[in-house]
């Protein structure tokens, strides 16, 4: 007898311009007694209590809907204004950009360039290194890291000036940013990017025996100081484009190649 009314209601509720108040109100009519002749008194009461709990589940349920959803935002400009960021090398360079955090400042270090096992990658070492378990004195059964130089006595013009140096590094912090890239053959960056630092590509030399990588050392290279003998170690040299499979034009045989180093939001 009662699912008539019920559904009549219901339906009334859905079709209401104001769903939330009309609903209120069409509710508490029908809870006042409108009905009440057909589903009688206790009934009434009891769908009076029924129809409280549920408003209170409701407006508690929506102010932890409120509370979560203002923490989310605040995370979001949080990562986007203030906590986010990206680190990078900037290798030859014993400072940052200025719009850059310097988190430390160091040498940078290697495989030997004519070890078969060398390691591929170079590293950005810290002026004041810490220590675990050791034993003094090599032993031949280990890999190896050594100091880095330039090899630039071939090259025109200033960067003559540093060869046989030591090459010094900095890692950076840019907040605000997500991304960080090398551009190889590029001195300037695409649009949408952010210039951090340019320079020339450098990599080992293509007849040693070890492999190296591809590397942007900054167009206006620091050095260490007392580090100007010849003591070899991971070697920079420029590097250069050799016709063929890659295409000339637009690159130049034997033209040294730039490099530019870019950051995006």
């Amino acid at each position: 007898m009662t699912s008539v009314p019920i559904f009549l209601t219901l339906f009334a509720m859905s079709q209401a311009a104001n769903p939330t108040e009309n609903c209120k109100d069409i509710l508490q009519d029908f809870l006042a007694g409108r009905i009440s002749s057909a589903v009688g008194t206790r009934q009434s009461i009891n769908m009076n209590r029924a129809f409280q709990n549920f408003t209170h589940a409701m407006r508690v349920s929506m102010a932890e809907f409120k509370e979560k959803t203002e923490a989310d935002i605040r995370m979001i400009k949080e990562n986007k204004h203030g906590n986010g960021g990206v680190v990078f090398t900037r290798w030859g360079k014993k400072t940052c950009p200025s719009n850059a955090e310097l988190v430390h400042s160091g040498y940078v270090g290697g495989s030997l360039y004519n070890n078969r096992g060398a390691a591929v990658e170079p590293l950005c070492l810290p002026r004041e290194p810490e220590w675990g378990v050791y034993r003094d004195g090599t032993d031949g059964q280990k890999a190896y890291i050594y100091g880095a130089e330039y090899q630039t006595n071939t090259l025109p013009g200033y960067m003559r000036n540093f060869h046989d140096h030591d090459v010094p590094c900095a890692v950076c912090l840019i907040p605000k940013k997500s991304i960080v890239k090398m551009f190889p053959a590029k001195k300037t960056c695409y649009e949408g990017w952010t210039l951090e630092y340019k320079g020339y590509l450098m990599a080992g030399y293509f007849n040693h025996p070890a492999a190296t990588t591809y590397t942007c050392i900054d167009e206006h290279p620091d050095t260490i100081q007392g580090g100007r003998r010849d003591e070899n170690g991971y070697l920079f040299y420029q590097v250069e484009a050799i016709c063929g499979s890659l295409k000339c034009p637009p690159y130049a045989r034997g033209r040294e190649l730039v490099c530019a180093v870019c950051s995006k939001d």
